[in-house]
């Protein structure tokens, strides 16, 4: 045997300040990403109510075709999957009109408002989702009222 000696070379690590440099970049990033993935989560439940408006739109349209008018307000969107046994009964009700056991609540969990006679609409009835707020009107572009109706 040789007398070989074993040497360790001190190899330079990472310095507390580089370490919390990289760190804060890390983390400024993952901010950056986290605002951009909330903002398309939100838009994409904006999109999802103006959808629903949409098809329910086509369905009350289907609705009034086959029996002269739209549910009431009181028959509600519940009309497009059951017949209605309340006043006015419809005519030649052929639904149902959409193809939901049961009428879908909005991407935030609360129901969608229906009026008919519509307050603020000329096709006769009102569809409204109140957005992330669930309350009337809305100052950001999230809190917006969703409607089949332009302001």
């Amino acid at each position: 045997m040789t007398g070989r000696h074993l040497t360790f070379s001190r190899g330079r690590g990472f310095t507390l300040v580089e370490l919390v440099v990289v760190m804060s970049i890390i983390v400024l990033l993952a901010g950056a990403v986290l605002v951009q993935v909330t903002n398309r989560v939100k838009h994409g439940m904006r999109t999802r109510a103006l959808q629903d408006i949409t098809a329910f739109s086509t369905a009350l349209d289907l609705y009034a075709a086959d029996n002269g008018n739209t549910p009431t307000t009181q028959q509600g969107l519940a009309a497009l999957i059951a017949k209605p046994s309340s006043s006015p009964a419809p005519r030649n009700w052929s639904g149902p009109y959409i193809k939901k056991s049961s009428v879908p609540l909005d991407p935030w969990g609360n129901e969608y408002v229906y009026r008919s006679p519509g307050e603020e609409n000329t096709y006769g009835y009102d569809l409204i989702c109140y957005a992330d707020d669930g309350q009337p009107g809305g100052e950001s572009e999230w809190d917006a009222d969703i409607t089949n109706f332009d302001d």
